[in-house]
């Protein structure tokens, strides 16, 4: 871990702080790294149930260092593939294979692979003052984090490609009205309302949870009979847990009270 990168879990909760305010919470390879580590941990640690990434200060995360980028400018290509494929794509390639909610708290500014960073998550949620931009093009680079791929699976295709070529903002307002984030929250409100909507996640029935998110993620990647015969599959299952049926019978029973009372 790095002192740029904190994590800590309570509750079934997990909160990961990118912890560098000075810099806007610019992210150095060594807080990626330490950002992957922190999502294998959280997908291996059962005390863990719901994960919340959030910034210190007045940003969520500006994107990649630039003062770290001048000093990879002599770099060749073929080394610059790798700084992506084996560093910054680890995030998302992660994340693919967490079935944990993953919530992005957006607690202010979020640019070009910052703002792809959030876009991996599972959710969204902003403060009433956050900014948002792909600002690739004012360095003269492409989208290499991921936004190609999820950018316009959120707001459609030319909603993205408007945001890429022109790097313009966007406020939180207009950020939940094209679907970029899923709720908007007075600042000083962001944080409670995250943990309180994490903590019904993280107190649900956990393998009804999960399948539910890998059903929906397999399901957009899928035809609808090789869907519905997955989610038939994953139904056969859950119906069988104890979650389920002291759900159902509990719902009976509180049912036949109300019947008798009347």
């Amino acid at each position: 871990m790095t002192e740029n990168l904190k994590i800590t879990v309570a509750d079934g909760i997990a909160k990961i702080t990118l912890d560098r305010p000075s810099r806007m919470n610019a992210f150095t390879f060594e807080m990626i790294d330490a950002w992957n580590s922190a999502l294998e941990q959280c997908r291996k640690d059962a005390a863990v149930k719901v994960i919340l990434i959030t910034g210190t200060g007045k940003a969520f995360c500006s994107g990649g260092d630039i003062v770290e980028m001048t000093e990879r400018l002599a770099h060749s290509p073929s080394q610059r593939k790798s700084e992506l494929l084996e560093r910054v794509q680890r995030i998302p390639l992660t994340l693919e294979t967490l079935d944990k909610p993953v919530i992005a708290v957006l607690n202010g500014v979020a640019t070009g692979a910052g703002l792809d960073l959030a876009l991996m998550c599972d959710i969204r949620y902003a403060a009433r003052s956050a900014k948002f931009a792909e600002t690739y093009l004012n360095v003269g680079l492409v989208q290499g984090a991921g936004g190609a791929y999820y950018l316009p699976r959120l707001v459609g295709i030319s909603k993205a490609l408007e945001m890429f070529m022109t790097a313009e903002f966007v406020d939180a307002d207009e950020a939940l009205r094209i679907g970029l984030v899923n709720k908007v929250f007075p600042d000083e409100k962001l944080w409670e309302e995250s943990e309180r909507i994490a903590k019904k996640m993280a107190a649900a029935p956990q393998t009804a949870l999960r399948t539910m998110k890998r059903a929906v993620y397999q399901s957009a990647r899928s035809d609808l009979r090789s869907s519905l015969d997955m989610i038939s599959s994953h139904y056969a299952i859950v119906t069988s847990l104890p979650d389920h049926r002291e759900a159902v019978q509990k719902f009976a029973a509180s049912r036949n009270a109300k019947k008798n009372e009347e």
